[in-house]
């Protein structure tokens, strides 16, 4: 995976510009990323189409992080000025604890509303981010019943619309939006390995292959428990043989692809334990 990744469909210029269209209709924009990548996972697009425009930034998948590095990163924005959520967006307190957020940030505007006699007017919220961010998860959340089209792949949702909460907030839904090009090749990698870019756009035996080398240098206990692998097996080969390995020890004979599928849906879905894999916030 040495070069860069690029992928920006139609839809995704279409998403933008509607995005661009409603963002003078909205309060507040939730702007969500991933937490197991919380910098690589930012559009610079998108940060820079919100602008001024009150924001909250919302780490998701936050139960498959390290928790210590969500914490790290959670600091970090917020010394940036920014308000900041941390959230296993399954959570069963979602939408109360996205709403008081909302009005906690917008609590000046408020105030003015009530002094206007304006009370209990829904707060406007867009939901801004990357493909396969948990989006649709977090939409089902606030309003609490399955409205939105959920996959662990990303490009589902591909049209705008409004949704009304039970706690206050209307929300604006909106495409996953990835931007035209990654500068730094890892953006690219990292996306892919949490399954931000479609798996049919980059070779998955090269994405296995990335994920061997960041578990050789992060926890790679957690491959040799997961593959019932040899206890040095990292000291003794390279990854391309641990990824043969990991291949004969499935089953798959010499059909690594199947493997570094399977290895790619482990990762995703936490059965490599949880994991960060940006650590720029020092």
């Amino acid at each position: 995976m040495g070069k860069n990744i690029q992928w920006y469909p139609g839809h995704m210029a279409k998403a933008f510009r509607l995005m661009r269209e409603n963002l003078s209709l909205v309060d507040i924009v939730f702007e969500l990323v991933d937490a197991r990548l919380p910098l690589s996972s930012r559009n610079p697009e998108v940060d820079k189409l919100i602008g001024d425009k009150p924001r909250l930034l919302v780490l998701t998948k936050a139960d498959l992080a390290d928790p210590k590095e969500t914490t790290a990163w959670k600091n970090y924005f917020e010394k940036q000025g920014l308000h900041v959520a941390v959230l296993d967006t399954r959570g069963p307190k979602t939408a109360q604890v996205m709403s008081k957020k909302a009005k906690d940030i917008l609590a000046d505007k408020i105030a003015a509303q009530e002094e206007k006699g304006i009370h209990d007017r829904p707060i406007r919220v867009m939901l801004a981010g990357i493909p396969n961010v948990g989006k649709s998860t977090l939409l089902n959340h606030l309003v609490q019943k399955n409205v939105a089209i959920t996959a662990n792949k990303p490009g589902v949702t591909k049209k705008v619309a409004w949704l009304k909460t039970s706690t206050g907030l209307e929300i604006l839904d909106s495409p996953g939006v990835l931007w035209p090009k990654f500068e730094d090749p890892k953006t690219g990698q990292r996306l892919a390995l949490t399954g931000a870019i479609k798996d049919t756009i980059f070779a998955t035996d090269d994405a296995a292959l990335a994920l061997l080398a960041f578990y050789r240098g992060y926890n790679p206990q957690a491959v040799v428990d997961r593959y019932h692998l040899a206890d040095d097996a990292f000291d003794t080969m390279t990854d391309v043989e641990v990824l043969l390995e990991i291949t004969s020890k499935l089953g798959f004979k010499d059909d690594y692809d199947k493997a570094a599928v399977r290895m790619l849906n482990d990762l995703r879905s936490g059965k490599l334990g949880r994991y960060t894999l940006d650590h720029e916030h020092d």
